[in-house]
């Protein structure tokens, strides 16, 4: 494909802001289409991002020939029905981590992008943040190996807000949003399956309905371990942050950011093109439907982690 890539997205909120600033670093992409919940404010962001069609449904922006691709920033309750939405209106997909908030409904887009031959990708960022790609090559080299990594994933969310301090339409989730990220990097970098998955969870919150702190235990193939910390009552420094121990270092990873066990600061510049990983996992996209191949993070290769999870939702319901 050497025409430019139309692309419509959905999801106006902040997450799908990150996305149309990405997409304005990358040549031959042009948004066409913008979806929203209330169509002022999705008229007003496409006004400022020159985006020529505002609508609140998805099927409109399907319906528009020219589209070749869409990208989904929706609630996660909506993902895995809007993905497999899109294959069969024969559209590209990359819907944001989670891919689904059931093994079921996960299971069901992979199902879907095999009968469609199309790219379904999910946007499990860490793959792609030039931090955890600097890890990684040196795993592919020979040159570390991870025998443990310990994460911290610390919020403070007592309400439905988003990243802007907006109020949200739904609710997050720690398990099946926020684990989901770890969950498959420490897959990704231990090199191994997930053998071995233990959690617990705190009190649940009377008004959102779900656990605001959990803990979850990982154990790879591989030998190597994960501890994972999960809390929406933690009150700063917010965000993840990834420590590495490995055979021949430590290392600190955060979100685009890497220091070693000392302190010290990586460069991680040269990695890659970006040093924004959002702008990375949709050039990998664009640059999987132009070479017709599967993408980095494609729902096949992610679906194990989506296993994981459901064996976790299992046994916390099973603890009562």
């Amino acid at each position: 494909m050497s025409k430019t890539i139309k692309v419509a997205l959905a999801g106006a909120g902040a997450f799908g802001i990150k996305h149309l600033d990405a997409m304005r670093n990358i040549d031959g992409v042009e948004v066409v289409s913008l979806v929203g919940r209330e169509l002022d404010k999705t008229r007003e962001v496409a006004s400022k991002y020159d985006i020529a069609h505002a609508t609140t449904d998805l099927a409109d922006s399907l319906a528009l020939p020219e589209v070749d691709a869409v990208i989904l920033c929706t609630p996660t309750q909506m993902h895995a029905a809007q993905a497999r939405q899109c294959l069969r209106a024969g559209k590209h997909v990359e819907v944001e981590i989670p891919l689904a908030d059931s093994l079921e409904d996960a299971q069901s887009v992979l199902d879907e992008q095999r009968r469609s031959g199309l790219v379904a990708m999910v946007g499990h960022t860490r793959r792609f943040n030039p931090s955890h790609q600097w890890v990684h090559r040196r795993i592919a080299a020979g040159e570390l190996r991870v025998q443990q990594m310990d994460v911290q994933t610390y919020f403070f969310r007592r309400s439905n807000m988003n990243a802007l301090g907006q109020p949200r339409s739904w609710t997050d989730h720690l398990l099946w949003h926020h684990a989901a990220h770890t969950v498959d990097l420490f897959a990704w970098q231990s090199g191994g399956e997930v053998v071995q998955a233990h959690a617990v969870q705190g009190p649940i919150h009377p008004q959102l309905g779900i656990a605001m702190d959990m803990s979850i235990q990982l154990k790879s193939s591989t030998g190597a371990i994960c501890t994972l910390s999960l809390s929406f009552n933690n009150d700063g420094p917010l965000g993840t942050f990834f420590r590495y121990i490995c055979d021949n270092g430590t290392y600190i990873a955060r979100y685009d950011d890497l220091v070693d066990g000392k302190d010290q600061a990586i460069d991680v510049s040269k990695v890659d093109v970006s040093m924004n990983g959002i702008e990375l996992q949709d050039r990998e996209f664009f640059a999987a439907i132009r070479e017709g191949r599967e993408p980095e993070s494609s729902v096949a290769s992610v679906l194990p982690c989506y296993r994981v999870l459901d064996r976790l939702e299992k046994q916390l319901a099973g603890q009562g």
